[in-house]
């Protein structure tokens, strides 16, 4: 991109910058544009209430393929999925196959599968990416900041060394260096 000031509109369009003009003061911050982020702001594919089946994107991704539903993994009692809106590249989630809410509500065998994913989910992101660092977690209830909250899911978001800066806090913006389908296929390939 090119900064504030430098080269004129022509240079600009050929550099596939886009200006805003026209409305206030110039404020000389170049403008990220991300408008697949619309669709989550929006709620767009999220259940209108917490029953199992359709309406549930964490019921309806297993019936998918792997690459359509964005799977790196499937187990018996659970299965790994790229965040369809990550905080970061390589953002993954293990979910149980069965509709459940609250962590309470799992089985020994899915809570041993659920962890057991989660430890490999990590080797693998630092494998193919040399994650930092980890955020692992999971908010239970829309109180908590459960964006689906029916569907237990655990979250695995890799970190690195300035990796955000200050984007997402002023800019309320991520930004992603690699599409999802790349993410999805390094990922499954190095999991096992």
């Amino acid at each position: 991109m090119t900064g504030a000031g430098v080269g004129g509109p022509a240079d600009d369009e050929a550099a596939g910058v886009v200006r805003q003009d026209g409305a206030g003061e110039p404020d000389a911050l170049e403008r990220l544009w991300t408008p697949h982020r619309m669709a989550y702001i929006k709620g767009e594919n999220k259940p209108t209430n917490g029953d199992a089946g359709e309406q549930c994107p964490f019921c309806r991704i297993p019936t998918l393929s792997d690459e359509e539903g964005l799977v790196v993994h499937r187990g018996e009692a659970t299965f790994v999925v790229l965040n369809l809106y990550p905080y970061s590249p390589g953002h993954l989630m293990v979910c149980p196959y069965r509709h459940v809410a609250d962590y309470t509500e799992l089985t020994d065998a899915e809570t041993a599968e659920l962890a057991a994913f989660t430890k490999a989910a990590m080797r693998t992101v630092r494998r193919t990416s040399g994650a930092h660092g980890f955020n692992i977690g999971m908010n239970q209830g829309t109180v908590a900041g459960a964006g689906i909250a029916a569907h237990l899911h655990q979250h695995v978001v890799p970190r690195w060394g300035g990796d955000q800066n200050f984007m997402p806090v002023i800019g309320r913006t991520r930004t992603m260096p690699q599409l999802m389908a790349e993410t999805r296929r390094l990922i499954a390939e190095a999991w096992g």
